[in-house]
């Protein structure tokens, strides 16, 4: 530990015992003595971030913040795309194996930040919470139902800071849905529209039978971390890994967390009761179904049903994604986007419609030429100008809410996730004599019928086969 490290460090501990307080003594901040725009070392958070290639770079720029805070670990399997990050934090230890790095680094970071693939959040961040650390983890907040569960709990019987990287929870056009909502612009919702244009990599394909060359920059055992043992494969790295169901949560799970948290927000969704999937389907040979059961469908289009709550009427929630897209609404004119290049969603109330983009970005009322007379309702809401990273920081400093902690995010990728499990239980049939679990039957197709949902015991009600994939099976060594 470095003494700006060390420094900073002791007194976080000497703070956190209440001592200073006890003893009636009035500290002055250095931020203070230093002048305007002086930050103190003591003052700044040790962050360690595991996953600093691709999305991992976002996140430790919004960490970083210019120097704010103190990024003193860096942690990733693959040497390729963490070059850059190493580069710009070159002050920062490096570690491959994120156990390691919590082991060598306990005394020295206050919190960790996790942008690996889907399948690695929750084993990462459970360690780093059990060791007392608040964490950040990228979306979706785990790859299955019963890790965001497990998650949830340990936070909130830890009383840890947390946040899942859905950085559109923290704009300002998901408080103006909730405003308006709650101000009864457009009546009673009961039904919402939620698209997307991925997936925007491969999906519906065969998994690899030919073995290639580990690159030597990356450690493949450690990149698998809890999935089963399987060779090398380009077909996986570096961004393709997210339509593969041992690794990544399709086009639901990538997007669901940003396009779905509007309306999860602003109607109080909680648990959905039922849902119900249709895929996009693939054809090896004429009248022979692709039996493809590693990757993710090329498009989906899922049902999900939410009971009414809080004096509000029972929603229907509908997802769309591969190129799928809902009615056009007769509202909207012919050269006036329906949402923007990434997805949209759509909310129908008894008393008019409302349309955003992504992050629930740009809302508007249907038709777009009644925004220009529209009057706002009042602002009931706190805005977050410092942004998603730094609002987590400034929970940790502060004790201020974050806007996507896991007491909401939780639940929230817990319904985005209830819509893989239908996707999966699409084509899974009922077992016949001399079949085993995972044979395909073309003409049978029970996981079209509705599932039934009990969101307290995380169980299918009516569907035992679906319930395989409430959890997954972890490899030895890597169990939760």
């Amino acid at each position: 530990m470095n003494p700006e490290q060390q420094s900073s460090f002791s007194r976080r501990k000497f703070l956190k015992t209440g001592s200073l307080a006890m003893a009636g003594i009035t500290i002055v901040p250095r931020h203070v003595l230093g002048g305007k725009g002086f930050i103190a070392p003591s003052d700044k958070l040790n962050i360690a971030v595991v996953g600093v290639g691709g999305r991992g770079r976002g996140v430790l720029e919004g960490l970083y913040n210019g120097g704010t805070e103190n990024i003193v670990a860096l942690c990733d399997v693959d040497d390729r795309g963490a070059a850059d990050s190493y580069k710009l934090y070159n002050k920062a230890n490096r570690y491959k194996d994120f156990r390691k790095m919590l082991e060598k680094e306990a005394g020295n970071i206050d919190a960790v930040a996790v942008a690996t693939p889907d399948h690695t959040h929750a084993v990462i961040a459970m360690a780093a919470m059990q060791m007392g650390k608040h964490v950040y983890v990228e979306k979706p907040l785990t790859h299955n139902i019963y890790e965001a569960r497990l998650l949830t709990e340990t936070a909130k019987k830890k009383k840890l800071v947390t946040q899942m990287g859905n950085q559109g929870s923290s704009g300002d056009g998901v408080r103006q849905i909730t405003e308006w909502i709650e101000a009864g612009v457009i009546g009673e919702v009961t039904k919402v529209h939620c698209w997307t244009n991925r997936p925007i990599w491969p999906q519906g394909i065969p998994t690899p039978t030919e073995k290639e060359a580990i690159p030597k920059e990356l450690d493949w055992d450690l990149w698998l971390g809890p999935a089963n043992n399987r060779d090398y494969h380009s077909a996986y790295l570096p961004f393709k890994w997210r339509g593969w169901w041992d690794f990544g949560t399709g086009a639901l799970g990538d997007m669901g967390c940003h396009i779905i948290d509007p309306p999860f927000k602003a109607l109080k969704l909680g648990y959905p009761v039922a849902v119900e999937a249709s895929v996009g389907q693939v054809y090896s040979g004429d009248f022979v179904l692709a039996d493809y059961q590693d990757s993710c469908p090329p498009s989906s289009k899922v049902h999900f049903e939410f009971p009414a709550r809080d004096g509000m009427p029972a929603v229907e929630l509908i997802w769309y994604d591969g190129g799928i897209l809902p009615s056009r609404p007769a509202e909207l004119g012919p050269d006036e986007p329906f949402g923007n290049w990434d997805g949209g969603c759509l909310f129908e109330g008894s008393r008019g419609k409302l349309l955003c983009d992504v992050y629930g970005r740009n809302p508007r009322l249907l038709p777009v030429k009644s925004m220009e007379y529209f009057k706002q309702p009042e602002p009931t809401l706190p805005r977050v100008p410092e942004g998603h990273q730094q609002n987590w920081v400034k929970a940790i400093k502060e004790g201020t809410p974050t806007s996507s902690d896991f007491s909401y995010s939780g639940p929230l990728t817990e319904t985005v996730l209830m819509g893989n499990l239908a996707i999966r239980s699409y084509n899974y049939k009922v077992l016949k004599p001399g079949k085993k679990p995972g044979d395909w039957d073309p003409y049978n197709f029970p996981g079209r019928s509705r599932l039934e949902w009990d969101g307290a015991n995380m169980r299918i009600t009516n569907f035992e086969a679906a319930n395989q994939f409430v959890k997954r099976e972890y490899r030895k060594g890597w169990e939760l």
